[in-house]
């Protein structure tokens, strides 16, 4: 009886993907944060340019996109001079980036194990993956469940919304020093010669609340637009996969494992000019607050009164400078910043699970 016992107990428990799914290895947290900081920084470094010019038409409503950019071309180093702020924009974009993933991943992680323990507690019903690490409904895939376009986990839009809007702030007040340091770096107001020479400057001139200007604005900005975004970008992803799903089912052989993930990468790419464009048109406001004071706090005192002088002397057209811009830029970056997260974290994971021995059935 005792040897049975033990023999039995040194036996290898078979998975079963009712209690323990493939799915349910996940990447650390470190997968995450790394994701993020690539990504961040890769979309920071290509779209330099769009960011400096934002910030030259919002810090004042009387010159146009194309006015600003000829005076940049006809400067001494007009490359250069696209790319000045590059160093605090990919340390902020970057860092931000991470920060923000890897928050998000974990509330939207927490947000759903609550849900599953309540939804077991009350005798609801939670939705439980496939071999493929989808969700019923999650519309990551058609025919055979073969395709998975998502590294995070199904929630309402309600928690969509509130998971994405906390990360960001929490983000976003980490990272506030960076970005009034990016924004005058940015701008021709200031004569900074490095960021170490832009950070003496404003502690000398404001003391440490002068790295946090504009903080009220940049939070209503950014909590909003967070929220919008998830939701946007997961309701996107959601319709493209089943709309364009494979109809047949068939093995990876038939249908082809490279055009599949092409189609996956090519959905939340396409989720992501969607979701940061629309989000972007509604927050711009904002946006445009942000910059003017950040740049001349003694001026516009706080959110409230830039809003109103902003009104009175440019008229509600400043509320929307540099929209195109912003828009353009964000919906490039955040496809790109999405896709690549996504992609990195999604290829973490398949290989967590190949090196722990799950078999061909957990490969994503």
């Amino acid at each position: 009886m005792s040897n049975g016992s033990t023999q039995a107990a040194s036996q290898p428990r078979p998975l079963s993907n009712s209690s323990s799914p493939p799915s349910s290895k996940k990447a650390h947290p470190t997968f995450h944060f790394f994701a993020g900081l690539g990504s961040g920084i890769s979309s920071a470094v290509l779209l330099q340019p769009a960011d400096l010019l934002k910030t030259r038409v919002q810090q004042s409503g009387a010159h146009t996109l194309r006015e600003t950019l000829r005076d940049i071309l006809k400067g001494p180093r007009p490359i250069a001079s696209l790319w000045r702020g590059t160093v605090p924009s990919a340390l902020r974009t970057g860092f931000g980036s991470a920060l923000y993933f890897t928050s998000l991943s974990s509330l939207r992680s927490l947000v759903a194990k609550n849900a599953a323990y309540t939804a077991t507690l009350t005798g609801g019903r939670v939705a439980e993956p496939d071999s493929t690490g989808k969700r019923s409904g999650d519309g990551g895939g058609g025919g055979g469940g073969s395709r998975r376009s998502t590294v995070l986990p199904k929630l309402t839009n309600t928690q969509n919304l509130l998971t994405g809007a906390t990360a960001r702030v929490l983000a976003g007040f980490i990272l506030m020093p960076m970005t009034v340091i990016k924004v005058r770096y940015e701008s021709n107001f200031y004569a900074y010669k490095s960021i170490r020479s832009a950070t003496s400057s404003i502690f000398k001139a404001e003391g440490i609340r002068g790295f946090f200007t504009g903080f009220g604005a940049t939070a209503i900005r950014d909590a909003p637009y967070a929220g919008l975004y998830v939701v946007f970008y997961e309701a996107s992803k959601t319709w493209l996969n089943k709309a364009f799903s494979p109809t047949t089912t068939g093995s990876p052989a038939d249908t082809g494992e490279v055009s599949m993930l092409l189609s996956g990468t090519s959905i939340n790419a396409a989720s992501g000019v969607v979701a940061a464009s629309t989000a972007t048109a509604i927050t711009n406001p904002f946006d445009a607050v942000k910059t003017r004071l950040q740049l001349m706090p003694g001026k516009y005192q706080n959110m409230f009164r830039c809003a109103k002088v902003m009104f009175v002397e440019d008229g509600m057209r400043s509320f929307f400078d540099g929209l195109a811009l912003r828009m353009g830029r964000k919906a490039l970056s955040s496809a790109l910043a999405w896709t690549v997260y996504e992609e990195l974290v999604l290829r973490a994971e398949r290989s967590f699970v190949e090196n722990n021995g799950e078999g061909k059935a957990a490969v994503l």
